[in-house]
């Protein structure tokens, strides 16, 4: 699998993520409804803006205390009344109003932006969010500590886009220092966002680093995980004589479904066929 391939991998596995933050960019005035969630003390709140060419979604569930000033008591009592709420984080706030009851609720929310924020990101040279951008990082719920520890570890200065997909993949500062514990700081922070859409941990790099395979490169690192090669696997070879396998090696192998067991399966006892006739007998076993 090239570079490449498993950037676009990535991308698909980060889109779930991102997709909800970024169509949630939209106007002051926001509709909102609550519903208690089932088997869950969680409430789920969807938002949906309208812009004339499309609704914006964005849908999560809080736990009670994480809404502010919902009096929960009337929310989930029979009838019907009048329920204030509002969702602060740091990029901004939603204030919300409406009428709710028998566990659920709708109304309408005013998001005001943060002015502290705004002049965080541009004194940190990242720029001055619109209404709109500071609406998407609350959405994702970007803070100051993420901002810090991208500085900390000297990575590029992120662009508002950036800190939006790093915040909706929930990159946190203890990640980025986590990463840099384990010897890793990608050049870039297009690079970051592929690690942590593929879940390339410090633990799945500690298993690494445990049967012999140190410093390996970032780019190497994306493409293993991409197609879910594991220490597991690696060893599995390593039992059968198989020691040095490289990153591209081991790619190759996976990308076609060779495995140990295969292996194990096709060679004479006491042989370590080539990587290249092993591919040769995994076709050809296919084919008959």
């Amino acid at each position: 699998m090239t570079r490449c391939l498993a950037f676009i991998f990535a991308l698909m596995l980060a889109t779930l993520s991102v997709a909800s933050a970024c169509s949630a960019s939209g106007p002051n005035w926001v509709r909102f409804t609550l519903q208690q969630e089932r088997d869950s003390n969680q409430i789920r709140a969807s938002f949906e803006q309208d812009r004339g060419h499309g609704a914006g979604n964005w849908s999560t569930g809080f736990m009670p205390h994480q809404i502010t000033g919902l009096d929960t008591a009337g929310f989930r009592a029979t009838g019907t009344r009048p329920l204030r709420f509002a969702v602060i984080r740091e990029p901004g706030r939603l204030d919300c109003s409406g009428q709710g009851g028998n566990s659920q609720a709708t109304g309408d929310c005013r998001f005001t932006a943060d002015n502290a924020f705004a002049q965080l990101l541009d004194s940190r040279g990242i720029g001055q969010p619109t209404n709109d951008e500071a609406f998407s990082l609350m959405v994702v719920n970007a803070r100051r500590e993420l901002i810090d520890a991208i500085a900390q570890a000297k990575y590029p200065t992120p662009r508002i886009d950036d800190l939006v997909s790093l915040a909706a993949l929930d990159v946190t500062a203890d990640y980025i220092r986590g990463l840099a514990t384990a010897g890793y700081r990608p050049e870039n922070i297009d690079t970051l966002v592929e690690f942590k859409a593929l879940g390339i941990t410090p633990a799945y790099i500690a298993g690494f680093t445990k049967i012999g395979y140190r410093n390996i490169d970032p780019d190497d690192l994306v493409q293993l995980k991409a197609l879910n090669v594991t220490p597991e696997y690696i060893t599995g070879f390593q039992k059968l004589g198989y020691t040095n396998l490289s990153a591209d090696r081991l790619v190759e192998l996976k990308a076609v479904g060779i495995t140990p067991e295969f292996v194990a399966a096709v060679r004479e006892p006491g042989s370590t066929p080539s990587v290249s006739d092993l591919v040769d007998r995994k076709f050809g076993a296919r084919r008959r």
